[in-house]
């Protein structure tokens, strides 16, 4: 899929489909971003957190109910470990630095992933995000870090086991809207649109199960580069589609 274009002035404002609720990113191109100025890729993946604080500021402005980033996926921990660091490093300054003026302008912070392997601070400075934010309502923004769909999955399988094997719950009581409900990104609805950056066509293991009927958007542009007019172009192209959910549409 190409990039999304502007608008055109032949088309009829009436035909627009409704603006997405819920659009999630995965935020890709930070280290082909450093290579291109000569800099190590830790300085991409810095000038990919302060493209997240301007996609965030959009996504308020526009008045998206939900934003939802690929910040650090499972698969992400076969990277080098001075990698890691840097990714988990960013992830505190974030949090520390932005903390006070997200809680100001109204964005509850979530943090959809596994726990497993991150550190006794990190965990703590998380909670305390989460905790602080959790009654905003203007913006929620899930930030999936050690994050995978199919790990989504198989955390939400388990603890609906355990609740067969402790009888509360009977095997033919599971179904879709029980497994949404149990997914780490319940909180939120079903994105209507994922984007990716960086010119890559796949989905990466990220939000398989509430993504299934999410229009899919692939732009070349890297995340480092991504702007408010590049959101803005991607919900307009998102508002010229038509989407079927499976029937045959208008």
């Amino acid at each position: 899929m190409s990039e999304p274009k502007s608008s055109s002035m032949d088309v009829d404002v009436a035909t627009l489909r409704s603006p997405p609720k819920h659009v999630a990113i995965i935020m890709d191109g930070n280290g082909r971003w450093a290579k291109a100025r000569g800099m190590p890729r830790a300085f991409g993946h810095k000038a990919g957190v302060d493209a997240l604080r301007l996609a965030v500021e959009a996504a308020r402005d526009l008045g998206l109910g939900h934003l939802s980033v690929y910040a650090f996926s499972t698969e992400n921990w076969n990277r080098p470990q001075s990698e890691i660091d840097s990714l988990f490093d960013l992830l505190r300054m974030f949090v520390k630095r932005d903390l006070v003026q997200l809680h100001r302008d109204g964005v509850r912070i979530r943090i959809i992933g596994s726990r497993e392997g991150l550190s006794e601070d990190l965990l703590e400075l998380i909670d305390d995000a989460v905790r602080t934010t959790r009654d905003n309502t203007r913006l929620t923004l899930n930030i999936a870090f050690n994050y995978g769909g199919r790990g989504e999955l198989v955390a939400a399988m388990r603890e609906m086991g355990r609740m067969i094997v402790a009888g509360t719950l009977g095997p033919d009581e599971i179904d879709e809207a029980m497994i949404s409900r149990m997914i780490w990104s319940a909180d939120s609805p079903d994105p209507d649109l994922v984007i990716r950056t960086s010119g890559e066509v796949r989905l990466s293991n990220f939000l398989l199960w509430s993504g299934a009927y999410a229009e899919l958007m692939f732009i070349n542009q890297l995340w480092p580069d991504f702007t408010k007019e590049s959101l803005e172009k991607a919900i307009d192209a998102f508002r010229r589609r038509d989407r079927r959910f499976g029937g045959l549409g208008a």
